[in-house]
């Protein structure tokens, strides 16, 4: 599919009051077969996602321990994950100390797929994700890993006001871009 085309279609979903606001752009034209065009969304005319550039005004972790020490993530620690713990542990363990445990063991897991989801947006070819991002449905372009299709995802019209608002806690694991984009979306309903 063509660069204007694929751009059309994915414009045609934007929700009505991102209309103007999201623009998909495309400003060098694919010369090679294997190099791929660089793509990237811009918010009010501005450039906030760039599969390739790291130095726009989103976050972008280079480790585990960036994404552990980052104070705008809050981790969610279940009963169940404590009792996991509890189990591991084999032994008489302070609950506040089962608590640290558990956050620390799940926070480890978060950043590891926070940092795959990432290094994979990077690699990624926005045309080929773009167009994945038409075929599958909106479900699960939402629960995806990939950042690409969450931020599509949440600037769909098939996205309704109820589902953006019952996903606060979802999007409070999610990558900052993601987040930034869920923010976008929440303050125009």
């Amino acid at each position: 599919m063509s660069w204007s085309k694929l751009k059309q279609q994915l414009e045609s979903f934007l929700c009505p009051a991102l209309h103007g606001r999201v623009e998909y752009r495309a400003p060098g034209y694919r010369y090679l077969p294997d190099k791929s065009g660089i793509c990237y969304i811009s918010v009010d005319k501005k450039n906030v996602l760039n599969m390739s550039d790291k130095s726009n005004s989103i976050r972008w972790y280079q480790t585990e321990l960036e994404i552990k020490n980052d104070p705008d993530i809050h981790i969610p620690i279940s009963n169940d994950e404590i009792e996991a713990v509890r189990i591991a542990t084999k032994g008489p363990v302070p609950e506040d100390r089962l608590i640290v445990m558990a956050r620390s063991r799940k926070s480890s897991e978060h950043a590891k797929e926070l940092l795959a989801a990432q290094a994979s947006l990077i690699k990624s070819n926005f045309i080929i994700v773009a167009n994945k991002f038409l075929t599958t449905p909106i479900e699960e372009s939402m629960e995806s890993e990939e950042i690409l299709l969450n931020v599509l995802a949440l600037v769909d019209r098939r996205v309704g006001k109820k589902r953006i608002l019952s996903m606060s806690e979802k999007m409070k694991l999610k990558h900052p871009i993601v987040q930034y984009f869920y923010e976008l979306r929440r303050n125009t309903l």
